[in-house]
């Protein structure tokens, strides 16, 4: 342990890891209603290929979003001191949030 390290103290768990958590699991699940509906709104209305194609792109990003968040999860957890989120894999999380929002309205419409 550096001497940079020995002077910080160890991490408050508070309920911020908590919350943190929690706000993962509900963009996920916000990102799970997107694919089911655009499934559902591609399949029932008469199915053409520009719908089935962003319904699967849906789906794609939902697994690519459940993927990073599990993970990000697993690293809050399992320590004192997790390290930050990169910024590749941030950049990943919010890309595949707004581009499922955009294929969820592009359905609806």
């Amino acid at each position: 342990m550096s001497g940079a390290d020995a002077a910080l103290p160890d991490r408050d768990p508070g309920l911020q890891p908590e919350r943190t958590r929690l706000a993962w699991r509900r963009t996920t699940l916000s990102g799970a209603v997107v694919a089911v509906l655009s499934a559902k709104t591609a399949l029932h209305d008469g199915a053409t290929a520009v719908s089935v194609l962003a319904a699967a792109l849906c789906c794609a990003l939902w697994l690519a979003l459940l993927r990073i968040a599990h993970g990000r999860i697993h690293t809050l957890a399992s320590a004192n001191r997790p390290r930050a989120l990169t910024p590749p894999r941030a950049a990943a999380a919010a890309l595949c949030t707004v581009v499922l929002a955009v294929c969820g309205a592009f359905l609806v419409l």
